[in-house]
């Protein structure tokens, strides 16, 4: 799409009379662009790194130099075009093959991207379920959200589809101010071991990993049927990764406690 796009944007000031100078001026200038990126953002994530800078300031930095820089290209673009009236005949011909190009749901990414950064549902560092993908959020672009999974893998999810699935953002902050991730999971039990007992397993698990939480976790019945009921499990961390260790060790512990209790009836 890009080069379809660039040729088009060739043929545009062909056709209107500009010189090869002029083409290869602005080739130039759109070389230099890209490569200016990638060194800044490089730099900027070493910078980040160096200094411990949060990864949402992290992520503003390097999306502020990436619009100053297209910003800088498309001024430098113009003024090596000139601005008489071809110009902006030229662009509007530009502009009418870019949008050719470009399916409605590019636009409309691209306006989600900004919806985003905007409204700031979540940040980069954040703890997040959207849709069905959950994870920490590492980086926001005007396109994409990309979200590292409990697999370890790295999700890209498009703006405009996070902007039509539920967001789940497990950030918290307590009475006292502080900023910690509530994060919450189910347990389903069937009815071979009473609730009394359940409520033992519970509470002598979180006793067991009461120095990896911020605060002390609780859980709750949240429904029961003919067979089964299920628990909803809160725990608070104050950082992201955490989650990751602590929920499959915990649901893990309290199945072991859980057999064992059924293999004593």
């Amino acid at each position: 799409m890009i080069t379809s796009t660039f040729f088009s944007f060739l043929e545009s000031y062909v056709f209107l009379g500009v010189d090869l100078s002029t083409i290869f001026a602005i080739a130039i200038i759109s070389a230099i662009a890209i490569i200016l990126e990638r060194l800044i953002t490089r730099y900027l994530v070493r910078f980040a790194k160096r200094t411990r800078l949060a990864p949402n300031v992290t992520n503003s930095l390097i999306l502020t130099f990436r619009i100053l820089i297209l910003i800088g290209a498309v001024v430098s673009i113009v003024r090596v075009g000139g601005l008489p009236t071809e110009w902006f005949v030229a662009f509007s011909a530009i502009g009418g093959a870019a949008i050719g190009l470009a399916s409605s749901k590019t636009i409309g990414n691209l306006i989600a991207g900004f919806y985003l950064l905007a409204a700031r549902p979540f940040r980069v560092g954040d703890y997040v379920r959207i849709g069905t993908v959950e994870g920490i959020v590492q980086e926001i672009t005007i396109n994409y959200t990309k979200i590292l999974t409990i697999g370890n893998n790295v999700v890209s999810i498009s703006n405009l589809q996070i902007m039509d699935r539920d967001v789940t953002n497990y950030a918290y902050e307590t009475d006292d101010h502080q900023s910690l991730y509530c994060y919450t999971f189910e347990i389903t039990f069937d009815h071979s071991v009473s609730a009394d007992k359940i409520a033992k397993i519970f509470n002598d698990v979180f006793k067991n990993y009461a120095h990896a939480f911020s605060k002390e976790p609780s859980y709750m019945l949240v429904r029961s049927g003919g067979f089964e009921r299920v628990y909803m499990v809160y725990i608070y961390v104050r950082h992201p990764e955490d989650i990751f260790a602590l929920r499959p060790r915990i649901a893990e512990e309290v199945f072991k406690r859980w057999d064992m209790v059924r293999q004593t009836k």
